[in-house]
């Protein structure tokens, strides 16, 4: 035999002997041999690999290190949606839950759920195929993640391979990535020493280590994972409930809480959460709830989803920690899409395991109600021991100087003018206009703090299109103060790209020709890259369809803005019939919020300034009558899309359909002929079944598109 032949088999021979012992110390807590005799056995493992570094596998214990820095992250889009779950916050709501579950599957037995503790930690989705790690992905938004699979590797509870048999060829299993109490203890003694910022919370710190570059950090972190779902698994056969799922995974090497239990009917529910909270002190990690999931799958798929969460599933969560602090100040900050949010200003006061300084007040309705004042002796909690929030005012020991809080009428960030947003709605017999909360800064185009999120829907490949303006290309060109509006784009230069990180000469004068391209478009293009709110790309087609021009689209915008202000000044607020019957509002499916939203778009000077920019820079589009194709198979029939399609997106569907005359818009209403439904609908599957719109499936649509 070889020496390479002897080092191969030595090597599996080691992999499995770790892996085996990787089991039995963190799946079952009962380890055989002591923590010298493991890192002997490891250290003979390296030097072999050393030896012979092209039979290192990616199961190999080795990889648990950690690997050189990562330039970046890739994206992951999962196959199954990673949801959130429903909160509940009192005996009552979970009560509520209970009786919902068993109404839904007309049943008045008590039903068996599944109660585990709610880690605080970070959602991974694990891909495992043939029992091997493939891949791992945090949950993103839900729908797209990033791929962190190195830095996982690195976690010595996460088996790199599965043990036994019988496992799935494909199995998506998803979990919790946290750090445990002495860990994090530990971690923050570190940074403490070499005069770094310690971390607010284990969550932070767990989700901060498993997205570093170098997993070699994450390495360090001793992060530690347990299961207790999964996503997409192609197997023939698959256990009836969630309690004996994972009882197979304990044995394929998955590791699970030891406190999960089966609980039976809402009180025994009530009893685990009770034993749960008396424990939270006591467990090594933190936790901030339970959570309760219906047990038999069968019921599970009879229980179905809404639009972000599962029927069968319910967090509940721990009261909030409260405490009583001063309110220096109430500041306005203004979000990415221009609403204005009010943020008060503390005294620091320790809550839920962190020092405060600022808490959400929500919006202006809930200053109002609850009738917050600067100087006050307010309530701050942190609202499921996350968001500190304020609760309430301490009224007995307000100040003389108490002071109330306006909304400023200026945005604080760029001096644009800041308007209450409405609605209209009848009320006896008369059609008014109603104020909303929401308050939004109008310069949208010219708003820093909208200014990101401008750019890159305006870059966007619906909109102007032009490839390779990402989002970190944007954030830098921003911190360069060479991107003030939407319209600097067709002003950078070659030496001004080219200096910037990761760009060179290449990806400069890529950029430089797909910003040139992106000058010649359409009107409806052009409207939807201004990312008028209530004004999506069905919209905008309408828009520029029906008007054929922006001088003849802008007129009839500031006549109607002119008209909604004569209308809120009537002493009955009721609108006239001229606002009603006005040039924009004849517009088909162009209702009352869009028509304000234009209005106030164009009314605003700021964004007039960057459309002018805009068209001097050389963006153009035809205009004048529009050319109306004929009509096709699909005219007249209006279609509202929901849920995923599997055979393609949704926007190439939306293409299919108008491409044959069809119309595709947002809302369900009587006047909707189809209701196109995909994965995992939302509640327009309701609204459309209340209204007796026809329901289509994605082969159904294949075959009115294909007929």
């Amino acid at each position: 035999m070889s020496d390479r032949q002897g080092a191969e088999q030595r090597l599996r021979s080691l992999r499995d002997a770790l892996h085996h012992h990787n089991y039995l110390y963190y799946v079952l807590d009962a380890p055989e041999i002591p923590d010298s005799e493991y890192d002997k056995l490891f250290r003979e493992l390296l030097e072999l690999e050393r030896a012979f570094p092209d039979l290192c596998t990616p199961d190999s214990p080795s990889q648990r290190v950690g690997a050189a820095p990562l330039r970046e992250f890739g994206e992951v889009r999962h196959v199954v949606p990673m949801l959130s779950l429903e909160n509940a916050f009192s005996d009552d709501e979970v009560r509520a839950f209970d009786a919902r579950v068993r109404e839904r599957l007309g049943d008045d037995e008590p039903v068996t759920y599944a109660a585990e503790p709610k880690l605080d930690g970070l959602a991974i989705s694990l891909t495992y195929e043939h029992g091997v790690l493939s891949r791992g992905a945090t949950r993103g938004d839900g729908s797209v993640g990033e791929d962190v699979t190195p830095n996982v590797r690195t976690i010595a509870s996460v088996p790199l391979h599965l043990q036994g048999s019988g496992y799935p060829a494909a199995l998506e299993v998803r979990g919790e990535i946290y750090m445990p109490k002495k860990a994090f203890e530990e971690l923050n003694r570190r940074q403490l020493e070499r005069g770094d910022k310690a971390f607010a919370n284990p969550r932070n710190a767990a989700a901060g280590s498993l997205r570093q570059l170098d997993s070699r950090i994450t390495a360090s972190r001793n992060l530690e994972f347990f299961a207790y779902a999964w996503g997409e698994v192609r197997a023939s056969a698959w256990p009836d409930t969630h309690s004996q799922v994972l009882a197979r995974w304990r044995d394929w090497g998955l590791r699970t809480n030891p406190e999960n239990r089966m609980v039976h009917g809402v009180q025994g529910c009530l009893e685990y959460f009770r034993r749960m909270s008396g424990k939270r002190e006591s467990l090594p990690y933190q936790i901030d709830g339970v959570v309760y999931k219906v047990d038999r799958l069968d019921w599970q798929q009879r229980l179905g989803f809404v639009a972000h969460a599962p029927r069968w599933a319910l967090a509940h969560k721990f009261p909030a920690e409260e405490v009583t602090t001063r309110l220096k100040a109430v500041e306005f900050q203004v979000g990415r899409t221009g609403a204005l949010t009010p943020v008060a200003r503390l005294e620091p006061v320790f809550v839920g395991g962190a020092t405060v300084s600022n808490a959400t007040l929500h919006n202006m309705d809930e200053v109002l109600r609850k009738d917050v004042r600067v100087g006050d002796t307010v309530i701050v909690r942190r609202a499921g021991d996350v968001i500190p929030e304020i609760v309430s005012v301490v009224l007995s020991e307000r100040p003389a100087d108490a002071r109330q809080v306006k909304v400023p009428v200026k945005c604080p960030v760029c001096g644009a003018h800041v308007e209450r947003e409405t609605r209209e709605r009848t009320k006896q017999g008369n059609t008014v206009i109603e104020e909303l909360a929401a308050w939004r800064c109008t310069g949208r185009l010219a708003c820093s703090a909208q200014l990101a999120q401008a750019i890159l829907h305006f870059a966007g490949r619906r909109a102007l299109d032009i490839e390779g303006l990402g989002e970190k290309l944007v954030a830098q060109l921003i911190a360069e103060k060479l991107l003030r509006s939407p319209a600097d784009i067709y002003a950078l230069s070659h030496a001004q790209l080219a200096g910037l990180e990761r760009m060179g000469d290449k990806s400069a004068e890529n950029l430089l020709a797909a910003i040139a391209k992106s000058k010649t478009t359409t009107l409806a293009r052009f409207l939807y890259a201004m990312g008028i709110p209530e004004v999506g790309e069905v919209s905008a087609q309408t828009l520029a369809g029906h008007f054929g021009s922006l001088d003849a689209l802008q007129s009839a915008a500031l006549q109607y803005a002119a008209e909604l202000t004569q209308a809120r000044r009537d002493a009955d607020r009721a609108l006239t019939k001229n606002l009603a019957n006005s040039a924009l509002r004849q517009v088909p499916d162009i209702g009352p919020e869009a028509a304000a939203s234009l209005a106030q778009f164009f009314g605003e000077p700021h964004n007039q300034t960057v459309i002018r920019a805009l068209r001097a820079a050389g963006v153009h589009w035809p205009e004048g009558p529009v050319r109306r194709a004929a009509a096709g198979r699909l005219h007249g029939k209006s279609f509202v899309l929901t849920g995923a399609l599997a055979g393609m997106s949704r926007e190439q569907a939306r293409e299919r359909i108008q491409a044959l005359g069809g119309k595709v818009t947002g809302s369900v209403s009587r006047n909707t002929d189809y209701l196109v439904v995909g994965a995992e609908p939302g509640s327009k599957l309701a609204e459309a079944r209340r209204l007796g719109v026809r329901e289509l499936n994605e082969a159904q649509l294949r075959d009115l598109l294909d007929s």
